[in-house]
């Protein structure tokens, strides 16, 4: 029977004639989390498939006896290139249609197109005290709560917010962790990363910093590569806004490639973590990694990952794998951990080596996918979440 989320809806512009969309797929204790999204072609399934795919990254976060309990899952997306200079305007009047939701149910933030600084600055404009304020009444102590994510916002490191970290620590450490099962020393495995917005940026770092070579990175120009090993921090201390690299910054052994030549690089780990639907049945022929690490939102489709688990390739799933900003939030808000660097480093580390080590085992028990895996812990602890906690559908 195929899956109905509890409210789809679609807004038009009445200025631009642009279209938005609000999924939530579940309530759990009357309220849902996930993000918003803007990018050019943007579309309601698109949407509807990122809001199961929240309800699961909360289920998979559930720890019977923690403070936090995991939200229902839900997503909003606008069908507008981010770049575009209607883009902010066209944000703000979607905030104010979707105000009684923001109010009620949807918990929300930065995703694909959005920093959470231009999220924070459209919701004011909006008439709205928080993209989390919906969660305010489930809070032992609202006040300490919010004073508590305050404070961890403000947390800086290497000139960095955490909130901005957070997600690629959680990516990077579950590329270790499956090189770890594998018994595969981290000096000198090569990493392709495609995007180097928020979350590829802060993978790329962990992973350069933890021994891994970094040897290309794909932006909106094309393809940087180095087989001896790009340098990481100087490529990041050169993107704009939306993650695009300046080539001014570039060694002379650094090459500029075409657009999709990361799939092709001599890597044994690929990290997607731009677009939703990056690798479909065609190009990942030219893959020859042994993993491939979603940092983003399905950007492996069905079809292709069947094709890659028949080559032997692994798929470690996005809703394990890039579910650390998200936690990040509640952890902090709820208060399992507090507005500090060291600690939410580590509490992010420990929970997605715990989750990927789970689901890894898993799929080698039952003869399955990562993915499969993943998805059927995620229903195991819905319905545990549904039995202790009740939920909305």
């Amino acid at each position: 029977m195929p899956h109905t989320p509890l409210l789809t809806l679609t807004w038009t512009d009445p200025v631009s004639g642009r279209r938005g969309h609000l999924v939530v797929d579940r309530l759990v204790r009357g309220v849902s989390s996930g993000g918003l999204r803007m990018r050019a072609g943007c579309t309601l399934d698109e949407v509807a498939g990122l809001a199961l795919g929240m309800s699961m990254k909360e289920a998979l976060h559930y720890r019977p006896g923690a403070r936090y309990i995991p939200l229902g899952g839900a997503k909003g997306g606008i069908d507008c290139d981010p770049r575009s200079p209607e883009a902010y305007g066209v944000l703000v009047r979607y905030l104010q249609a979707m105000r009684p939701y923001v109010e009620s149910f949807w918990t929300t933030g930065e995703d694909l197109g959005l920093t959470q600084d231009v999220v924070d600055k459209a919701m004011a404009e909006a008439g709205l005290v928080s993209s989390v304020q919906a969660v305010y009444p489930l809070l032992d102590d609202e006040t300490a709560a919010r004073q508590r994510l305050t404070d961890a916002f403000a947390v800086r490191v290497d000139g960095i917010g955490l909130d901005e970290l957070v997600g690629g620590c959680g990516v990077a450490e579950s590329a270790l962790t499956a090189l770890d099962r594998a018994r595969v020393p981290y000096e000198g495995t090569r990493v392709a990363v495609q995007g180097l917005g928020t979350m590829g940026g802060a993978t790329a770092r962990f992973l350069a910093r933890a021994g891994l070579k970094v040897v290309a990175v794909a932006d909106v120009r094309g393809t940087i590569a180095n087989p001896d090993g790009l340098d990481v921090e100087a490529l990041l201390a050169a993107r704009d806004a939306f993650g695009a690299v300046d080539r001014a910054a570039l060694r002379p052994a650094d090459r500029a490639l075409p657009s999709d030549a990361w799939l092709s690089s001599d890597a044994e780990i690929l990290v997607p973590a731009a677009v939703s639907y990056a690798i479909d049945e065609h190009n990942q022929q030219q893959i020859r990694a042994r993993w491939i690490v979603e940092a983003a939102n399905m950007p492996v489709l069905p079809e292709a990952e069947q094709l890659l688990a028949a080559r032997g390739i692994t798929v470690l799933p996005d809703v394990v794998v890039n579910s650390g900003t998200n936690a990040w939030w509640w952890w902090t808000l709820f208060g399992d951990i507090g507005p500090d660097a060291d600690e939410a480093f580590a509490y992010t580390r420990g929970a997605l080596r715990e989750l990927v080590d789970t689901i890894l085992e898993r799929a080698a028990a039952n003869g399955c996918t990562p993915r499969a895996a993943a998805h059927a812990l995620a229903a195991e602890r819905l319905t545990e979440i549904a039995r202790h906690h009740g939920q909305y559908r």
